[in-house]
């Protein structure tokens, strides 16, 4: 009965092979726990040795670019210079024209502009010791230091047909100048150019030829006695 076993080597093998796969199981099963604990540690340490399984994408990180630092300029505004305005008052030189305010009178006038109350009558032909102006009238206002003009004086051997300089007076008429000065109304206007020979200003200077007529002598009234 060569190449049968028998019933009992049948047994004893299949009980070794029993036992064997229980102990290579129990083998093998450490093996992969072990493999498994080395990946594991490797995997978590960042060792070289990983698996698809276990290999961990790095996830992408957005890193914004750095905000640049902006360094503060200084912003210099122009600082404007004001230019400083002159105001020049202006010095009246006379004579000049001045329009009466309400309220206004002869001596105010003359306060304000520094002049002599008679100039400035005598300047307007008012009346002396009156002052007739009213608002909205246009006066005539001498320079500031004007006088009353003095008269021309005359000398004693003054030659008949001599042209003096005559500085008109407050009140003066060409007719007043003619006879103090033995002249005619004719041959002053001939002389000098009016703009207007019924005024006459105070202070003006004109040329009158003197003596040129005899003068006319001034009588005293004679009284008449009253008889009884």
């Amino acid at each position: 009965m060569l190449g049968r076993q028998s019933p009992q080597n049948i047994m004893d093998a299949y009980k070794k092979k029993r036992q064997f796969f229980p102990t290579m199981i129990a083998v093998l099963a450490v093996l992969l726990v072990i493999i498994g604990i080395v990946i594991i540690v490797m995997w978590i340490t960042g060792g070289g040795l990983s698996f698809g399984l276990f290999r961990r994408e790095p996830t992408p990180t957005a890193t914004l670019p750095p905000t640049p630092v902006m360094s503060a300029t200084p912003t210099v505004q122009a600082t404007e210079t004001p230019t400083p305005t002159v105001t020049v008052s202006p010095t009246p030189s006379g004579p000049f024209e001045y329009e009466v305010k309400e309220f206004d009178t002869c001596y105010d006038i003359a306060i304000t502009f520094d002049v002599d109350l008679q100039a400035l009558l005598a300047i307007n032909n008012f009346p002396n010791g009156t002052c007739p102006i009213y608002p909205g009238q246009l006066i005539r206002v001498p320079a500031p230091g004007t006088t009353l003009p003095t008269s021309t004086p005359i000398p004693a051997d003054l030659p008949a047909g001599t042209i003096l300089d005559y500085t008109v007076q407050s009140g003066d008429t060409l007719q007043i100048i003619a006879s103090k000065m033995n002249s005619t109304i004719e041959d002053i206007t001939a002389r000098n150019k009016f703009e207007d020979i019924n005024v006459l200003q105070p202070g003006a200077v004109i040329k009158v030829r003197y003596g040129i007529v005899t003068p006319t002598p001034t009588f005293a009234p004679t009284s008449t006695l009253a008889s009884n």
